[in-house]
């Protein structure tokens, strides 16, 4: 299995922090994932295309980078089977759909990421998460050195959330993800940028779309390093939410059930003044308040700091805690919290 010492995490991360890590393992078969059992008792992270990770500090833990490739097409009756290994890009394989005539991926599109990651976070944009299409994943778990196949109901999936983030969190490896995208295919359009479009748009012409609406809002990480959208929206009760508008009237929402409604992160630290504002080489992107950007000379930690800062002003403004989207890894690993209280 190829591996490197001493590896420099700065262009593995789109923040552009620099962090190295002892030792990097790059598994690209079922032998080489063999060989990681021993290295699990210690302090490791398994790294994507860092689009979604924070590194805390210089010193990172064991890393591994899996290099699973390939994708594959079988068609069925009433849908296309597109298979595809973890380490593929998402947004090429997104393309390489729409090119095809496989519909289904067009509102996912230009979301940074490897295909592997995808169903970690269960991605999602413009009406669309991946989890709508699913079909099952292909995990080799390091206990039983078992490859498993995993079926949508199985993944557990919710919003932003799947069981790769709870129960099965750093037990194992995606290896590759199977699409089920159907033939009968209509447009997502109902999406605030979308609806511009006609109810007879084609893929090709969503998927254009959806580009054109993400390169407006969001920066280049090549141009400003960042990771996205850095919190969720909140999900609240109905009672809460009640309790907003009444003081709030313009507050966007959306219903998720008779009893939750999501909140627009975005709009909530906008509100709270913050849009735009530096510190400490670090910001608030002035077009779109989801995201932090590094200007150059920041750091993890300078992310961390302001990120908290700006949950326990929303916080204080709204009553509402705003959780982490991205990924944050110290050098003892993950971090997880419960927002960023504690």
């Amino acid at each position: 299995m190829k591996s490197q010492a001493n590896f420099s995490l700065k262009s593995c991360n789109s923040f552009s922090f620099e962090s190295v890590t002892s030792c990097i393992y790059f598994p690209e078969s079922l032998d080489d994932l063999r060989q990681l059992s021993s290295l699990t008792n210690e302090p490791f992270y398994i790294l994507g295309e860092g689009s979604n990770t924070l590194f805390l500090a210089e010193k990172a833990p064991v890393i591994i980078q899996p290099k699973f490739m390939g994708t594959s097409v079988d068609e069925c009756d009433d849908a296309y089977l597109v298979s595809a290994g973890s380490a593929e890009n998402w947004h090429q394989l997104v393309t390489y759909c729409v090119q095809k005539g496989y519909a289904g991926l067009e509102n996912l599109a230009l979301i940074p990421g490897s295909v592997g990651a995808a169903p970690i976070q269960n991605i999602g944009a413009y009406g669309v998460e991946l989890s709508d299409v699913i079909e099952h994943v292909n995990w080799y778990e390091f206990a039983t050195q078992t490859l498993h196949q995993l079926s949508h109901e199985q993944c557990q999936f919710g919003y932003r959330d799947s069981v790769f983030k709870r129960e099965k969190r750093d037990k194992g490896i995606i290896t590759q993800v199977c699409l089920k995208l159907p033939k009968a295919w209509q447009a997502n359009i109902s999406y605030q940028g979308l609806d511009s479009l006609s109810a007879e748009a084609t893929p090709e012409q969503v998927y254009q779309r959806v580009i054109e609406v993400r390169q407006a809002k969001l920066p280049d990480p090549k141009v400003k390093p960042n990771a996205g959208s850095f919190f969720k929206n909140p999900v609240v009760s109905q009672q809460t939410y009640q309790q907003l508008v009444k003081h709030y009237p313009t507050m966007p929402a959306y219903q998720q059930s008779t009893t939750q409604v999501k909140l627009a992160a975005g709009w909530l630290i906008e509100q709270a003044g913050l849009k735009g504002i530096k510190q400490n080489g670090v910001g608030v992107h002035d077009k779109q308040a989801l995201v932090l950007v590094n200007h150059g000379e920041g750091t993890g930690a300078a992310i961390y700091e302001l990120a908290r800062n700006i949950n326990q002003q929303v916080f204080s403004k709204f009553g509402v805690s705003l959780q982490p989207e991205v990924r944050i890894v110290s050098a003892s690993g993950l971090i997880i919290k419960d927002g960023f209280n504690g």
